[in-house]
């Protein structure tokens, strides 16, 4: 059963006993349930912890969320699930962007990380990677929804569910509203906020990185996953599944993560 908190405003739930933390971060336009597959795996032998990014779950929002006002979020979540202890990010979409500005901030309390489809998206070289065509898809949907955003109400609500429907998101459509598309606010109007401040990931710590192979272009350069996959301690691996690889292949997913946190931890662990 997840025991649930109030941290910083948003509600985190807890599950599983186990000596090391794993925090998961959803991306757009999910919840925290889009990782119930890997907490009814992983909590047999971790801590998992999931939260909903914050104005991911209120309907209705007025405004977005800064890029430091989401990491201090999640710091303030780290901080007080696991004080002592360094934790396992797994992280989706928008929440590889935001864990990954988390882990370059903080590398003190991140032990590994395991990301899923999204790797140096906001790199030049990621940019030089897509093609002409693949560059309008990026836009167009990504400008559509930061539209949706800043005009919200039923009408935002409606382009928000049409374009979640259109990409084939997992999300239970009750639960998507024009309220998550702040980071596309944030990413393509500078009014917004912006993300001119936002590191690159070069992470020192273990890396899993899996993506999905059946999607129109891939959200990281080739260069960056050769360099990713050339360092000692880390895995990448390609799935036959879209953008939802924790969903798609939920069971060969985890059964992967499973071998290599066993592998790159401390605490051996023997799943089955």
């Amino acid at each position: 059963m997840a025991r649930e908190q109030v941290i910083a405003g948003v509600p985190v739930f807890i599950e599983g006993e186990g000596p090391e933390t794993i925090l998961m971060l959803h991306g757009w336009p999910d919840t925290h349930r889009l990782w119930d597959r890997q907490v009814a795996f992983f909590s047999a032998h971790h801590r998992c912890v999931t939260m909903t990014l914050p104005g991911f779950d209120k309907v209705g929002l007025d405004g977005g969320f800064s890029l430091d006002h989401v990491v201090a979020v999640i710091a303030k979540v780290v901080e007080t699930v696991s004080p002592h202890q360094k934790v396992t990010l797994m992280l989706h979409d928008w929440g590889c962007a935001f864990g990954y500005q988390f882990a370059m901030l903080h590398p003190e309390r991140v032990a590994r990380i395991v990301a899923i489809d999204v790797g140096d998206a906001n790199s030049p070289a990621f940019q030089q990677s897509l093609s002409i065509v693949a560059k309008g898809m990026v836009f167009t949907y990504q400008i559509t929804l930061a539209l949706a955003w800043y005009v919200g109400g039923a009408i935002g609500n409606g382009i928000t569910r049409g374009m979640a429907r259109a990409l084939q998101a997992k999300a239970d459509p009750r639960h998507v509203h024009a309220g998550m598309n702040y980071p596309y606010a944030m990413r393509w109007m500078k009014a917004f906020g912006g993300f001119d401040a936002m590191r690159q990931i070069e992470p020192e710590c273990p890396f899993f990185y899996a993506y999905g192979r059946k999607k129109p272009f891939m959200f990281h350069s080739p260069q960056w996953v050769k360099r990713l996959a050339g360092r000692e301690g880390n895995e990448v691996r390609g799935f036959n599944s879209g953008h939802w690889v924790m969903v798609d292949c939920a069971d060969e997913f985890n059964a992967s993560v499973a071998d290599w946190l066993s592998a790159s931890s401390t605490q051996k662990v023997m799943y089955g």
